[in-house]
Order: structure tokens, then sequence, then C-alpha cells
């Protein structure tokens, strides 16, 4: 864990938790699934893999701008083929158990994947669904554009800045930063180490959560 304490030195009205990379890994799953549609685009797949995470599958087949793709079919074929696969697909250490011990109506999922993706990712990964859960098909815009959070925040009945959300990828982060919340960025399924003033987390074992007499959530260290 960083040197960053300010997250464990105040109180939350929820906790929002991104998905992919931050409560379960299904980098081998997604990769595998967009390295082959890659090829048959004629995307070059080593630039173009680190470009998918944390962003919606049409909004990353639509950067790509190629000519004759139809955006909505391609990414509605990327979800079907991820519903089908999910081997490799486990929960980051301790996560399961973290959300099984917030209050239901204290923490949200806010998620790039569509909801039965997120839902089948899930169910993969042993992680229970959430009361609150935002999906790719509940926002216009994706992340790093701040809505799923804001969303999430005014279905729990808090203000943005009164939660903190746990993110790992880069537009992810910048959708935390421009809703206007604290940030925990956990990092094991990062390759290189993370260059950030937010706090950061390798394993959800190493956390554990008091509810106070208000039901705010304290973040404590194990």
């Amino acid at each position: 864990m960083s040197a960053n304490t300010s997250v464990f030195e105040r109180a939350f009205g929820a906790f929002l938790f991104d998905m992919d990379g931050t409560v379960l890994n299904s980098i081998a799953a997604a990769e595998r699934i967009w390295s082959a549609w890659a090829v048959r685009h004629g995307v070059d797949v080593e630039a173009f893999l680190p470009t998918i995470h944390g962003a919606r599958a049409i909004d990353t087949i639509t950067r790509l701008n190629l000519a004759g793709v139809n955006t909505q079919e391609q990414a509605a074929f990327i979800t079907a083929a991820e519903i089908d696969d999910v081997e490799g697909i486990v929960e980051i250490p301790g996560a399961a158990a973290f959300l099984n011990r917030l209050p239901q109506d204290r923490w949200a999922m806010v998620t790039s994947a569509p909801r039965d993706l997120a839902l089948r990712r899930m169910a993969a990964a042993g992680i229970a669904e959430p009361a609150v859960m935002i999906t790719a098909e509940d926002v216009q815009a994706g992340k790093p554009d701040p809505a799923g959070y804001l969303l999430a925040a005014k279905r729990l009945g808090v203000e943005p800045a009164d939660c903190l959300i746990f993110e790992d990828a880069a537009v992810g982060i910048q959708a935390a930063e421009a809703a206007g919340a604290a940030l925990m960025i956990i990092t094991t399924t990062h390759q290189h180490p993370i260059e950030t003033a937010h706090a950061t987390l390798a394993s959800y074992d190493a956390l554990r959560v008091d509810v106070d007499s208000n039901g705010r959530l304290r973040l404590q260290k194990n």
C-alpha cells in the first residue's frame, strides 16, 4: 500500500467499484477475444490491446475509425464472445469477502461492460451481484466521462465527493477524478508500477471496513 493514507483519515458515504481489474481479473479472456478480432480487422494487436481496458467496447471500436465497420454490430459481437469465454477469470485477492462485508446500500459497481457480460464475469469470479450496478447501457458516454460514477452516487443517495472509488485503468481513474471523488487504485493486474498521488492497493486482504453509528464507511489497514 502506498504512503498516501488520506483515504484512511476520513469516513465515506459510499464505495464505488470498477469491475475488470478492480474486483476481478478478466485480462486473459478479454485479450484472447480482442486479439482475434484485431487480427481479423488488420489492427496492430500489440499497440491495440493496451487501449481496451476500462472502456466500453463500442468506444474502443469507434476510436479506431475503421472504414466499413458497423461499430454497434462489432461491439455486440465482442460482448457475445466475451460472455461465452470466461475461462481464467478470477477475483482480485480478497475482493469477494471485502464486498460481502459492506452494507448493501453503501456500495455500487460501475463498469464499462454491458450488464449481461458483467453478471457473467462476476459469477465466474464468485462476486455477488450488487444492489446498485451501473453498466454500459446506463450511460450515454463511457469512461473517462464520469457519468457512470455520478449516476451510481445518485442512486445511492450520496454526493460524488462523499465517495471512495476503487479503480485500476487509466480511463477509469480519469472518470473518478472528474467525478470529484477520492480514489483507491488497485494495482494487482498492473505490469508496471504506477506513479500516482492516489492511494494504491494490491490485495483487499490488507483492508477492513468499519461502519460508524451514522452508517458511514471507514477503511482500516489489517
